[in-house]
């Protein structure tokens, strides 16, 4: 008879929690929600509590209330109101990035086991207050919070948005405002693609060159397989105060910065600025047209390894991160092919094919970024694999192998190579194209498609789960000049891939997505950030 009655209480309290969830308009949503009847009232005099190790939090907490109250919230050490509580005891429940939330009629308790998590329990506390509030346009007098509890963690450690600035630069205020998203949504990893074919954006004071022509190009293709140009030029880059800048922004949002620096392909705009580094001898301009292009490094030249190295050396002193992402995608390994010092290279190191060339390339990179304490990441071309199908299968047969290392990011291939990859021991975030990139139309990706995206593939054997880091959704910047047109493509479906993120599949509920989905939209609005709808 007991069984049957805590069989029975379980029911219920499953229940409650299920109803419960479906209350609370959060993205992404928590992962267990129990709400109460009493609610806590928030106003200008409330205080946030806070020790020193939680300063930079309690300063950003007050930097939200001041915007909707007019007043910045007194910061104490003690007493009632908003505390924000360290607590490592929490670490086997929480993990590194989790929190717990509680708001009660007498006060709210957000606490961690790291500032991290502290911060994501403010973006909660965010989300329950009226979309308007930090914008004046919803009463601020008082604030309503609901009480509830929140225990929350991320799904997956790697939660990333990639902004292609090469093709069509930004600036500094556009890429805030991304961090600023993220930040709200829990994403934690900007991945900035920097460089590539159509422009170089990151000052490098050794190679003055690759700002001066390589952030510069004269005209700009007007659509795909099109004659058609613009009109215009395109340029801008960023010097390293305003990378400074940046990081540091993203840093008090416990958002890591992981820079692109493309190798060995996708380098015309270096090469244009210091054509040496070429394998054809002949770009002298960066290209105003897209797609894979014939040149690339010439990596039989001992100049480019020391060039290579010199950029990787300013880019370690810049970015704080662990990882540094090298591209590697789309080489054109016909023109390695053809040119003779090249292919003699390949004699002489004993390398039977341009993969392999690419990954005994890539291996003398990673061992160079593994030596400064960092670990390098690429696209899935750096494993070797055919991923474009083409016809010269002995172009693609590998008998290098790459660093164990090396972060794999899938974007394209048959999934059974992530399967691959993780029992050959590589970690991999999964981007796969056809379901992550923001630059496809909401046909190709609808937010549905989005939201339902799984970075595990289905089959994965469970043993290889924590080998799956997580995800990135891509913003190529080819054909998406404007920002207006960039945040069309990126809002609603950013919050969708935060969900994906973070949220359990247990939890996840597109209907429930969509019932919290207008409270992001009503900030976007008065942001002034456009979107789908």
């Amino acid at each position: 008879m007991s069984n049957l009655k805590t069989v029975f209480t379980l029911l219920i309290l499953t229940a409650f929690i299920s109803v419960s969830k479906a209350e609370i308009n959060i993205i992404p949503h928590p992962a267990n929600v129990v709400t109460g009847k009493g609610n806590f009232i928030l106003n200008d005099k409330t205080p946030v509590i806070s020790n020193r190790k939680t300063q930079s939090e309690a300063e950003f907490l007050g930097s939200i209330l001041v915007k909707g109250f007019g007043v910045k919230p007194e910061i104490k050490s003690a007493g009632n109101g908003i505390r924000l509580v360290l607590n490592p005891d929490l670490k086997e429940k929480l993990d590194d990035e989790g929190y717990h939330f509680k708001s009660q009629p007498d006060g709210i308790v957000i606490e961690a086991v790291s500032t991290a998590g502290i911060f994501y329990g403010i973006q909660t506390l965010r989300q329950l207050m009226p979309a308007g509030f930090e914008f004046k346009a919803d009463q601020t007098q008082k604030v309503t919070v609901q009480e509830v509890e929140i225990w929350d963690k991320p799904r997956f450690p790697w939660r990333a948005f990639m902004l292609d600035e090469s093709r069509n630069f930004k600036g500094v205020e556009v890429v805030k405002s991304i961090l600023d998203q993220m930040a709200l949504l829990k994403m934690n990893t900007f991945h900035w693609h920097l460089t590539d074919d159509q422009g170089w954006r990151i000052e490098i004071k050794k190679y003055p060159k690759l700002t001066e022509i390589g952030g510069y190009r004269k005209d700009t293709q007007k659509a795909r397989r099109s004659d058609e140009r613009l009109g215009v030029p395109q340029q801008g880059f960023y010097t390293q105060e305003q990378i400074k800048e940046i990081i540091r922004y993203a840093e008090e949002r416990h958002i890591t910065i992981v820079p692109e620096i493309e190798m060995p392909g996708h380098a015309m705009a270096a090469i244009a600025s210091y054509p040496w580094l070429g394998t054809l001898g002949t770009t002298t301009e960066v290209p105003v047209t897209f797609g894979k292009m014939d040149d690339s490094y010439n990596v039989a030249n001992p100049r480019v390894y020391q060039f290579l190295e010199d950029v990787l050396t300013e880019v370690f002193k810049l970015f704080p991160g662990k990882v540094i992402h090298i591209g590697g995608d789309e080489v054109n390994l016909t023109t390695w092919k053809n040119s003779p010092s090249i292919m003699a290279m390949m004699k002489k190191e004993g390398l039977n094919s341009p993969a392999d060339l690419q990954i005994y390339f890539t291996n003398q990179i990673s061992n160079f970024i593994d030596k400064h304490g960092r670990r390098m990441m690429g696209w899935n071309e750096i494993l070797g694999d055919n991923i474009h199908d083409l016809p010269n299968v002995a172009d693609t047969k590998v008998t290098e192998q790459l660093a164990k290392s090396a972060i794999i990011q899938f974007w394209k291939g048959n999934l059974d190579l992530i399967q691959k990859a993780v029992s050959e021991g590589y970690d991999v975030v999964n981007s796969y194209h056809a379901e992550t990139y923001l630059d496809y139309n909401y046909k190709t990706i609808p937010l549905s498609k989005a939201y339902t995206f799984d970075p595990i593939p289905e089959g994965l054997p469970e043993k290889y789960d924590s080998k799956i880091l997580g995800t990135g959704c891509q913003m190529w910047g080819e054909w998406i000049p404007t920002v207006e047109k960039m945040d069309m493509q990126v809002y609603p479906r950013l919050a969708a891939y935060a969900e994906v993120g973070w949220t359990s599949k247990s939890v996840k509920n597109y209907t429930n997505f969509l019932t919290a989905l207008p409270n992001l939209k009503k900030r976007w609005k008065l942001l002034g950030i456009s979107y789908t709808q």
